[in-house]
């Protein structure tokens, strides 16, 4: 197994674990994250996230498969059942990441995902209607960053 395979195998595994020190620890302190949710957090930001994410996610279980990497680039797909906690809807939500890496690290994380898809479940009627528009989304980028800046404040976690 290439090393950097390896690497995000470590990752998911640490995510399914919710430990995020690990999962911090496959990051290079240069790293940008983007997915539909959040765009272009920075290291603190980033560890941050998955951080908040671990912590609130009581009843996630995640899998992933299609490990594959070679010395610049890598990708997976990983799927997460949870509760969305502001409805209290099932969601799962199919998720492809592209890596990007220096160092050994992951450099560059990118999540894709069926926004549309995802709000359909999360937010039920207004997903369906709403959600392919661009107002939902932003709307729903302003709420998860908002999230994420209280939760670092309530740390004392300073970012980017």
């Amino acid at each position: 197994m290439h090393p950097h395979s390896q690497l995000i195998s470590d990752f998911y595994s640490a995510f399914q674990r919710r430990d995020a020190k690990a999962m911090a620890a496959c990051y290079h302190p240069d790293v940008e994250f983007t997915d539909e949710a959040f765009v272009g957090l920075r290291y603190a930001q980033v560890t941050a996230m998955w951080s908040m994410l671990c912590e609130r996610g009581k009843d996630l279980e995640l899998t992933f498969r299609d490990v594959q990497a070679d010395d610049r680039t890598g990708r997976a797909h990983w799927d997460a059942r949870y509760t969305f906690s502001t409805t209290g809807r099932k969601v799962l939500n199919r998720i492809d990441a592209e890596f990007e890496f220096r160092d050994g690290k992951i450099v560059r994380h990118r999540d894709h995902f069926d926004f549309w898809a995802w709000s359909r479940q999360a937010l039920g009627p207004v997903g369906l209607v709403l959600g392919w528009s661009p107002m939902l989304r932003n709307k729903v980028r302003a709420t998860a960053r908002a999230s994420l800046d209280k939760y670092m404040k309530e740390r004392g976690i300073q970012g980017p």
